[in-house]
């Protein structure tokens, strides 16, 4: 039985109803588009009347406009339904240590122009002024995608959510960070910032279009750093300091790796990136100073070795398979989710290493089920840190909200 906290509900009005059925139908036509008003009143399970006047509330509203007609045995031909993101656009921003990454996309958070970078400043007001400069640009090289409604921003640390600020990211060296307010201010754009893995697992959960999909999952992004969201009953769990999910800096062994929080044996610091190319040349790599050719080497470039046959750069990959697999392991446990994501630039070697983590999650598991839950792939090239940052503007408008 879900519990109902009277402090986040709202009480019923004579526009309740009206209001749920809104956004069910928004949602409806999100994920089934191009949809009929006729299959919209089937999947709503109400009269095609009554669906009607609530569709010609949201057309005169903007939210959704009628576009193709489809073809039909006998009568009048269906008039599709979308989701109006005509002229309308959101810009996505991924923060990570060494680039950041900018995108554009429409309200369902479609691609609509090329990804840009530049090097990440790890002084936040200068990072500010870089970004801020940035994004302009591209708003006017782009005009004609239309008017910008919001800016989401990822980053890989803890959030304050209610603040707008970072509270702490070990991997860019930031601390109690004001960062939404200087944005939007500097903008004149509404800004919405999240954690990394939180992120992911919002665009998961955005880019679900089967009814059938798990409502209960975990997102596990490998990069940088290690970050971990969690959604339980169809909903982001974000705990009551919008940590909940840190798995990352759960320790593996507490005589371990040092971790960029400062800690000793995180997970983060066996799986990431760093660790793994660590790992490959024998040396702490946080270490300096580093040659240019090994600060130069990637993730990328170490599959593509070991798929050349480098014997070192495969056991590399290897070991860090398994430390990820035990620390799944520890999430499945702790979880028990119906099915896991995971993404990230080693998900490029999944043939190489997916026996390797299966079998350190089995290690651990509990239970014969729950070492054989699902993983899924998600590639980098779907860019999810960057298709959640951009749900942070649109999924709003798409939410939920308790009523009682």
């Amino acid at each position: 039985m879900r519990p109902l906290h009277p402090q986040h509900l709202r009480v019923a009005t004579r526009g309740t109803t009206r209001e749920i059925n809104r956004r069910i139908a928004l949602n409806l036509i999100r994920t089934n588009q191009p949809i009929s008003r006729a299959d919209l009143a089937r999947l709503m399970g109400t009269r095609r009347g009554a669906v009607s006047l609530l569709v010609n509330e949201l057309i005169d509203e903007g939210a959704i406009f009628e576009g193709a007609t489809g073809e039909a045995k006998r009568g009048r031909k269906p008039t599709f339904l979308y989701i109006d993101s005509r002229k309308r656009c959101v810009v996505a921003v991924d923060i990570r240590p060494t680039r950041t990454f900018i995108m554009v996309t429409d309200l369902v958070g479609r691609q609509l122009a090329s990804v840009t970078s530049f090097p990440t400043e790890r002084e936040p007001k200068k990072f500010v002024a870089d970004l801020v400069k940035r994004i302009k640009a591209i708003l006017v090289e782009h005009k004609d995608l239309g008017r910008c409604q919001g800016v989401g921003v990822v980053v890989p640390g803890m959030v304050e959510s209610s603040a707008g600020s970072v509270l702490r990211a070990p991997n860019l060296g930031w601390k109690d960070v004001k960062l939404r307010d200087p944005l939007a201010a500097a903008l004149g754009i509404p800004v919405q910032i999240e954690n990394s893995g939180k992120a992911c697992a919002l665009a998961q959960l955005w880019a679900t279009r089967d009814a059938k999909a798990p409502t209960n999952f975990v997102y596990i992004t490998v990069s940088d750093g290690l970050g971990v969201g969690v959604v339980m009953g169809g909903e982001l769990v974000r705990g009551q300091h919008n940590i909940a999910g840190e798995f990352g800096h759960v320790p593996l062994n507490v005589d371990g790796p040092r971790c960029g929080c400062g800690a000793t044996g995180c997970w983060e610091a066996y799986v990431s990136n760093l660790a793994t190319l660590s790992r490959y040349f024998g040396r702490d790599l946080r270490e300096r100073p580093v040659a240019a050719d090994v600060a130069a080497l990637t993730v990328d470039d170490l599959i593509a070795r070991a798929r050349g046959g480098d014997g070192k750069a495969l056991a590399a990959l290897l070991s860090t398979a398994r430390y990820l697999g035990l620390g799944l392991g520890s999430v499945v446990n702790a979880i028990d989710p119906a099915h896991v994501y995971i993404g990230g630039e080693i998900t490029a070697a999944w043939d190489l290493i997916e026996p390797t983590v299966r079998s350190g999650l089995a290690e651990r598991a509990l239970t014969p089920p729950a070492g054989a839950t699902p993983i899924t792939i998600v590639p980098p090239e779907q860019y999810p840190r960057l298709r959640g940052a951009a749900a942070l503007v649109a999924a709003p408008s798409f939410a939920e909200r308790g009523v009682a």
